[in-house]
């Protein structure tokens, strides 16, 4: 019986990455069997195109990647088919969000986005170096934001997003502000080009999260890995799907439960 083709969705911070120090050395294993057996990894992040890239140089990931919590799906030149890169983009642009927080700043709502930032001030306020901090505020359809209110104006402030087809988003450092996707839009759009590329093969779609923000995402997947961390009790376990919880926290619970299935897929 020939293998699976196994397809890997994965999340970036306090997942593949660890959550303060943004290390992947402990997921090294794992990458290095899935590289060797053609599998791609899907990066599916809060992360800006910039940012992905970058990263994506450094794994040595050529595989398509899913930017800013699901806001566009970047497809890299002939990889399905020959062509050029293709973006597809979900939702509000990122100019239409900022055109909203405009107003609602202007009706009292007070926090500090990314637009607000310097690039130094994002360093300092995130961890990221100057540069990172550059590719993280060249956004598409997102923006990240630091609430200054209380929790009473935050429910107000969802609810004004909500009546622009708007939603606040929880992420591991900032809300974000974003149109009504999320990261499943992003691995529905790419399975489907994967389960077309590869018509008479069983294709198995491993999703790997560690908060609430990957829940649909999990849910989209044939096997969802929930990845231990500081909100991974939060995620509750996808019923329509078979569910694993790492034992271990961060990239090293990523690396252990990826080397489980490569295991018992003949990997």
């Amino acid at each position: 019986m020939p293998k699976p083709r196994l397809i890997l969705f994965s999340d970036l911070d306090g997942t593949l990455l660890d959550h303060d120090s943004y290390d992947w050395s402990p997921a090294k294993p794992a990458l290095a069997r899935l590289a060797a057996a053609d599998i791609p990894v899907v990066l599916n992040s809060s992360k800006t195109a910039g940012e992905i890239r970058a990263l994506r140089e450094k794994l040595g990931n050529t595989a398509p990647f899913i930017v800013e919590n699901g806001a566009a799906v970047v497809i890299p030149a002939n990889c399905f088919g020959p062509g050029p890169e293709q973006v597809q983009t979900f939702g509000a642009s990122r100019d239409e969000v900022l055109a909203l927080l405009k107003e609602c700043r202007a009706e009292g709502f007070r926090f500090l986005s990314f637009a607000d930032m310097s690039p130094a001030e994002l360093a300092g306020r995130s961890g990221l170096s100057e540069s990172e901090a550059e590719l993280a505020k060249d956004r598409a359809g997102t923006e990240p934001l630091l609430w200054e209110g209380d929790e009473a104006s935050l429910a107000g402030f969802r609810h004004r997003l909500s009546e622009h087809n708007c939603r606040l988003v929880q992420g591991g450092r900032f809300l974000h502000a974003m149109g009504t996707f999320d990261k499943a839009d992003g691995v529905r759009f790419l399975l489907g080009k994967y389960r077309a590329q590869y018509p008479v093969e069983k294709v198995i779609a491993i999703a790997l999260g560690d908060s609430p923000n990957d829940q649909q995402m999990l849910e989209e997947a044939d096997i969802a890995v929930i990845v231990r961390g500081v909100q991974s009790q939060r995620v509750s376990l996808p019923s329509q799907s078979r569910a694993i919880r790492s034992i271990k926290i961060g990239p090293a619970g990523w690396n252990e439960c990826v080397l489980n299935l490569l295991i018992e897929y003949g990997y």
